[in-house]
């Protein structure tokens, strides 16, 4: 019996810059486990194609002619709620940031970022979790802080809850969630399930989007 071979992670490119795209394209072919599946212009493009080609992961850009990267990710996700956005732009302010993670982006990094994070970020949000660089997860903390100062969170979080949040927030793993605060994994997954639950979300991005709303997190 022949081994079977894992599937590939399909990526879409969403940049208006030929030079970006084609380095991306390169960069990304030589992952054994990436198959780029296209490449878009803008994001009017990016939606036609992501309906055509069904990636599993968005690299998407957010400034671009048409419709931008925050419109174009809210359209393919209302057509396929299955696909995953990878934010990857040279904008680091907080209007952005959290747009975008609004928007549905499960991983925001910037340009600059050492081609090993966006590797990282690619199979880290297939596998369902993650992942944003440092310098963008220090601002969604201090967001977290502002929002908790303005703001009083009707969510009864208890404040095991709260410190499993904020890990959450900077795309930590439950293995490292478990060993920082001391606890059993399973323990977090049950903490994990009752944010869930408090929150009325389904995953780890709609909660910590939730909470950016609603200001729940106290720093």
């Amino acid at each position: 019996m022949s081994e079977q071979v894992p599937a590939k992670v399909r990526v879409l490119i969403a940049d208006d810059h030929p030079v970006v795209r084609e380095g991306l394209v390169t960069m990304l072919s030589r992952e054994n486990d990436i198959e780029v599946v296209g490449e878009a212009q803008n994001g009017k493009v990016a939606i036609d194609k992501a309906r055509e080609l069904r990636p599993d992961i968005v690299l998407m850009d957010l400034r671009m002619p048409e419709v931008d990267g925050i419109e174009a990710m809210r359209r393919i996700k209302a057509d396929n709620p299955q696909v995953k956005f990878i934010v990857l732009t040279t904008y680091d302010n907080d209007e952005y940031i959290f747009k975008g993670i609004e928007a549905g982006a499960r991983a925001y990094l910037l340009k600059d970022a050492p081609r090993s994070e966006l590797f990282k970020a690619i199979r880290a949000v297939y596998k369902g979790e993650s992942l944003i660089e440092p310098a963008i997860a220090g601002k969604v903390l201090d967001r977290f802080a502002e929002l908790s100062r303005h703001t009083q969170s009707p969510e009864a979080l208890s404040e095991r809850e709260l410190e499993v949040l904020t890990l959450i927030a900077r795309g930590t793993s439950n293995k490292l969630i478990a060993t920082s605060l001391n606890i059993g994994e399973s323990t977090v997954k049950t903490h994990i399930q009752n944010i869930f639950h408090k929150l009325n979300v389904n995953d780890r991005t709609e909660a910590v989007t939730e909470a950016i709303k609603k200001g729940i997190v106290r720093l």
